[in-house]
């Protein structure tokens, strides 16, 4: 007899005891129990598939294509609303949605669970539900959600996790796991993590709740996503020197939620089983009794970037069997790696390998800049983003110079100031498929990600102004001001939770002459405009500083140990990844888990042509990628299918392996359209050519 057949007969049984008037002492292992970390309320919505739906918001593939809607009321958006244009703004950040990239072929809404082109749009109905995950004092506020399509099965249910990736709110992962899911007839179990797009306007003190609304801080109470947690006299004498800043949940809430990851993925399961068995379970005098258990629903913990790393984390926390496999895209994990480990690529021994997210993220926030001088780097993007998609080459300069001056580059042109930053930055972990991609990267990303671990890892206040840095919206000269009041309204769904965002930039403080957006601004130390040298070395300095002792013992919290509890996991993950490199993260967790477990079932996939942000493919500000690269995407949901087909009809998972992949080429920002070809899969019986191995505690990964 099935667990889904056992659990059915034991509710009928306690259903018709209840009928009988027997008993009256109900079994509360099998209970339907409120998790007592749900203190609030719990919104729930019904969408018919049609006027609006799960996945899409209502846009449909078409709609999602194109720009994001506004408000019919510029300024006052209504919760729908809001809900939509978080939808479309998150599956866009995500998914390249050109259709020469391979949106509308093979993926999409359209493309259906068995990845044949369908002419519909993709949406789909079922209920949506919301909620809280708190201790009660209303400053943790995780948001849980949970997604149940109207092709959910009680006879083969499954749940799929989609915790956000990046700092991303609720729906951050929706493009992601959350569109496998739902195609696949699964409830997706979403969670923000706890650092998801909380955002607090402190001269307006005005927050957001968890549909969005844009509030009074007062009247939010413990209600809000995420409240800066000021006094009146701390706020108003912030207010009084540093006018119009913002605080965000990730950077400001004090809890390095990180270290919770695991913990809050697991929840969101938990939160999923719950609603389930309010939907699904057998109503008895007395309460609601389960028929969706882990014993008959196969559960798949699941998401890409900081989401992926929260899958792992969750794999390795999970006592209670939740959890049956793991498959994830780039994940953000951090260790120690095995004492002794060696990692190879081809024949070259890898120098660096498994720093913490923090060290790799200062260092190339430091290096960076100057490396985009660098012969090899030249011409890999131009503008973009504000104009700026490279650093500015007077600024690169003068970045290098600052460099040289403290001993950390030498070279008597920029262009050998250049080359020598780019070696220090490949021996430290990067891999020559970064090179193209580090300017652009630096730019879009770098700095952002940096400030807000620095802040979120030393626990600091908004308040501290860590470094000199600050957020808040500026001019074109560079200058603080205020957001607009449409922005404003609009910040949960248009905000990613890292600034630069939704008109707010990134700060420089102690500037010369006075507070101007960083990349504008003048360090002290050098009165040039070198990207702000003297903040990077400040944020780096944390390191090792007397300073920085918060920050490191939050870094050390947050480390995996490799151990998944023998579930079955795929890693997918980019070669040319300049984010998060492959050195630092993957490749070393493989070895981890070979170590730490003897009947490891975890496969590593490793794309060539592959990078971290599918949506710069064919986005103009970076013109170039569409011509060097291939959506992870592609191979995310073959890593979803594989796991899928594994747990539920025994299909044994291909070997860890290089896939070999063939970028479109082209004219850059003009490619050709992407075909098969390009993505070839993953193998069933790869090629000794193409396979990794781990002996003898040596990582060998093809060249």
């Amino acid at each position: 007899m099935s667990a889904f057949m056992r659990t059915t007969l034991l509710a009928a049984t306690l259903t018709a005891i209840a009928g009988c008037g027997g008993g009256g002492s109900n079994n509360s292992l099998d209970q339907n129990v409120r998790p007592d970390y749900v203190k609030g309320s719990i919104v729930s919505t019904t969408y018919d598939g049609t006027t609006n739906d799960l996945l899409t918001g209502g846009l449909g593939k078409s709609g999602l294509a194109g720009a994001c809607p506004a408000p019919a009321t510029p300024g006052s958006p209504t919760v729908a609303e809001l809900r939509t244009i978080a939808i479309c703004n998150n599956y866009k950040a995500l998914v390249d949605v050109a259709a020469n990239g391979g949106y509308g072929t093979l993926y999409g809404p359209n493309v259906d669970a068995s990845g044949s082109v369908t002419t519909g749009e993709g949406k789909i109905a079922g209920e949506e539900h919301l909620t809280y995950a708190d201790d009660g004092t209303g400053r943790q506020n995780v948001t849980l959600m949970v997604q149940i399509p109207t092709t959910f099965s009680t006879a083969n249910p499954c749940i799929v996790t989609a915790t956000s990736s990046g700092s991303r709110g609720v729906y951050g992962a929706i493009g992601t796991a959350g569109e496998w899911g739902l195609k696949h007839g699964c409830a997706v179990a979403y969670t923000d993590k706890g650092s998801g797009n909380g955002a607090h306007d402190l001269v307006a003190d005005a927050v957001n709740l968890i549909q969005g609304q844009r509030t009074p801080a007062a009247t939010a109470g413990t209600a809000a996503q995420f409240n800066a947690n000021l006094s009146a006299a701390d706020l108003a004498a912030f207010n009084a020197a540093f006018p119009n800043r913002w605080a965000f949940k990730h950077a400001h809430s004090q809890q390095n939620p990180e270290k919770d990851w695991g913990r809050d993925t697991l929840r969101a399961v938990e939160f999923a089983f719950y609603m389930l068995n309010q939907k699904f379970g057998n109503s008895v005098a007395g309460g609601v009794f389960k028929t969706i258990t882990p014993g008959n629903t196969i559960v798949i913990a699941s998401s890409v970037s900081n989401g992926g790393g929260a899958a792992i984390q969750a794999a390795e926390q999970d006592v209670n069997g939740l959890i049956d496999g793991v498959a994830v895209g780039e994940p953000q994990v951090q260790m120690n790696p095995p004492a002794g480990l060696t990692i190879r690529r081809g024949t070259t021994t890898v120098a660096t390998f498994g720093k913490s997210l923090y060290d790799y993220f200062t260092y190339a926030n430091l290096f960076e800049p100057c490396a985009s001088l660098a012969t090899a780097a030249v011409g890999a993007n131009s503008a973009g983003l504000a104009g700026i998609t490279t650093p500015p080459a007077a600024f690169a300069t003068n970045r290098c110079a600052a460099l040289v001056a403290k001993g950390l580059v030498t070279g008597a042109t920029p262009t050998d100031q250049g080359n020598d930053a780019l070696a220090k930055m490949l021996a430290y972990g990067w891999e020559q498929d970064s090179i193209p991609f580090m300017a652009s990267h630096y730019s879009l990303a770098v700095l952002a990600v940096t400030k807000t671990y620095a802040e979120t890892y030393a626990k600091a206040s908004v308040k501290d102004n860590l470094c000199g840095y600050s957020f808040a919206p500026t001019v074109a000269a560079g200058t603080v001001t205020t957001l607009s009041a449409n922005a404003a309204s609009l910040i949960f769904s248009t905000g990613n939770g890292v600034p630069p965002t939704s008109g707010i930039n990134i700060v420089n403080n102690n500037s010369v002459g006075g507070a101007l957006v960083d990349v504008l601004s003048v360090s002290p130390s050098t009165g040039k405009q070198d990207l702000n040298y003297d903040g990077a070395q400040c944020l780096r300095d944390l390191l090792t500083n007397a300073a920085g002792a918060t920050l490191r013992a939050s870094i050390e919290a947050v480390k995996v140990n490799g151990n998944l509890r023998g579930k079955p996991t795929v890693i997918v993950h980019g070669r040319s990844d300049t984010l998060i490199p492959i050195n630092h993260t993957s490749r070393p967790y493989y070895a981890l888990n070979k170590t730490a477990e003897s009947a490891s079932q975890l496969s590593y996939y490793e794309i060539t042509n592959a990078q971290h942000f599918d949506a710069f493919i064919d986005n103009a500000a970076a013109p170039g990628y569409d011509s060097r690269l291939v959506p992870l995407h592609r191979y995310f949901i073959q890593a979803m299918d594989l796991m899928y087909g594994h747990l539920k009809n025994g299909t044994a998972l291909p070997p860890s392996q290089v896939v070999r992949t063939t970028p479109r080429g082209g004219t850059a920002g003009a490619a050709p359209a992407i075909t098969a070809a390009n993505v070839p899969p993953i193998s069933a019986t790869p090629t000794a050519a193409n396979t990794i191995t781990f002996s003898g505690n040596t990582l060998t990964i093809p060249e």
